[in-house]
């Protein structure tokens, strides 16, 4: 493998876009060069691949309005990757609709977007049994299917496209600059309702620049992304990064098939892959050493990464996970770990370009509040209680800042660590507890299980903690001893354990912690 050389940040051009930027990767490796392997198709070169999007661009700008929202509710495809380019390169916007989120959810953030058109396939609605869901869709948004819109593609749009924009594909294009709205994605959902993330031109690219001057991947490196596109993480980190810098990917439409991903990997040769502490977890229990031979970098990111999925990858695949931290705010990686100077338990160092500010919160002793600002920082939000109104970034340290809403302590070597999340706080006889510590001294006690804790008002403590848990044989007496063990105070041992066979999750990979919530005042 050729040797990966140190990159530099340098925040994008004014007048840059994605599109734009794919031209560049193209112009740079040529158009044979492949860019992308699906479930359909076993290669897609670059010139291939703008031809999808040249030819979808033009199709969605037929029926939609420039700088208008538009739906895109489709799988980990080409297909959906070209829909992203043209829409950007028509300046469109494509909304990114979580399909795994349940019907209301789709519904709230069509509102919030003010999503008028959703497009669509037939055929994947049909696979993913989504057919239902899309007909209450149907009731309040314009549905669009693909198929019918190829169908479409006459012989003056052929004309053009061969004839003049894989010709001249700067020319036929009319794409924003790096200020302009880039996608809308949505927040998951796990601590309320979804709100639309705007994210520029700028933000994207500069997240995709800031990973590459923190992490030294080789132009020979083979990414693997089954993560979903309507997610941050799967949209900057497993489809943005590896296509603008002239790396392959094979994507795959689903994490969660937890035996065939193993061995995919190890028949595609993949050396970079990024998740989540579920998926690796899963991942793992079904893999074999050779099936994860040629992974070279493998990160970690979306939630804490469990510390027995970390020693599971090391003992069995010898496989050091590298963990990173970020929100769909900030396009979204914010931290991660050097592979030369790995801290495990940390999250790594802040990305180049990242101001940072801990603010101290009464009651909580170790660290603050995360508040960022940086060229990765979106625009504002959409929500549903103000539709189409966009809200810019701002908290308590001025306005372009950006609350995470995280507790983190910075050390001196600059490694962030997180606390826990201030809205996973329990305030127990006075005491601020972290919901995450709660988990880790359960994944302490019963390493080979999951565990998520939720809070209920306590008339005696203020709050309780409540902990469900898949170890159907955990006890209090098993949580004191790991809680000894860690140094952890008695009272973020939890005294009420429900047992559940599998915890909730969101498509994201992270434990839906609505649901939790609601199952634990139900108790």
């Amino acid at each position: 493998m050729a040797a990966a050389a140190q990159v530099k940040f340098v925040e994008p051009g004014a007048t840059e876009s994605l599109y734009t930027r794919f031209l560049d990767t193209l112009t740079r490796f040529g158009r044979e060069r492949q860019a992308l392997e699906d479930i359909r198709q076993p290669r897609y070169s670059y010139g291939e691949l703008l031809k999808l999007t040249l030819a979808l661009g033009r199709l969605v700008s037929k029926i939609t309005a420039p700088e208008e929202h538009v739906g895109v509710l489709m799988p980990n495809l080409a297909s959906t990757v070209g829909l992203v380019l043209g829409m950007n390169a028509f300046r469109r916007v494509p909304a990114m609709l979580n399909y795994t989120s349940g019907v209301q959810n789709l519904l709230d953030a069509c509102v919030a977007a003010q999503v008028k058109t959703v497009i669509t396939s037939r055929q994947f609605l049909k696979t993913a049994e989504l057919e239902q869901q899309a007909a209450v869709l149907g009731e309040q948004v314009r549905l669009v299917y693909l198929e019918d819109m190829r169908a479409g593609f006459g012989w003056l749009d052929k004309a053009w496209l061969m004839g003049y924009a894989m010709l001249f594909p700067a020319r036929a294009a009319r794409p924003g600059n790096a200020d302009s709205q880039a996608v809308v994605l949505f927040t998951s959902g796990s601590e309320g309702k979804p709100k639309g993330v705007v994210l520029s031109n700028r933000a994207l690219l500069a997240n995709v620049d800031q990973i590459c001057a923190a992490i030294n991947f080789s132009a020979d490196e083979k990414f693997f992304n089954a993560l979903p596109i309507f997610h941050s993480f799967g949209l900057t980190a497993g489809v943005l990064l590896p296509l603008l810098t002239g790396v392959s990917n094979r994507l795959y439409t689903t994490p969660l098939h937890y035996k065939q991903i193993p061995e995919m990997i190890r028949e595609s040769g993949s050396t970079v892959l990024f998740g989540t502490s579920t998926f690796f977890g899963n991942y793992a229990k079904y893999a074999t050493a050779e099936d994860f031979r040629s992974l070279r970098i493998v990160v970690a990111g979306a939630e804490k990464l469990a510390e027995s999925v970390r020693e599971a990858w090391r003992s069995k695949f010898g496989i050091e996970l590298i963990e990173g931290y970020g929100a769909t705010e900030t396009a979204p990686v914010l931290a991660v770990n050097p592979l030369a100077d790995n801290h495990p338990g940390s999250v790594g160092h802040l990305l180049p370009g990242v101001e940072a500010r801990v603010v101290p919160i009464p009651g909580i002793h170790r660290g603050g509040v995360l508040h960022v600002r940086g060229p990765n920082l979106m625009l504002g939000y959409y929500r549903v209680e103000h539709p189409g109104v966009l809200e810019p970034p701002a908290s308590e340290v001025g306005s372009g800042w950006y609350n995470t809403g995280d507790v983190v302590d910075i050390d001196h070597d600059g490694f962030v660590h997180i606390v826990g999340r201030i809205k996973r706080f329990a305030k127990v006889a006075g005491e601020m507890i972290s919901l995450e510590t709660v988990e880790a001294i359960a994944g302490q006690a019963e390493p080979d299980f999951q565990h998520g804790a939720a809070t209920v008002q306590d008339e005696q403590r203020g709050e309780a903690i409540v902990l469900f848990t898949t170890a159907p044989g955990l006890s209090r007496e098993r949580l004191l001893e790991a809680a000894r063990s860690m140094g952890m105070p008695e009272i973020a041992v939890p005294r009420r354990f429900e047992y559940l066979e599998s915890l909730p999750v969101l498509g994201t990979g992270k434990v839906d912690y609505v649901l939790l919530q609601v199952l634990a005042r139900g108790i």
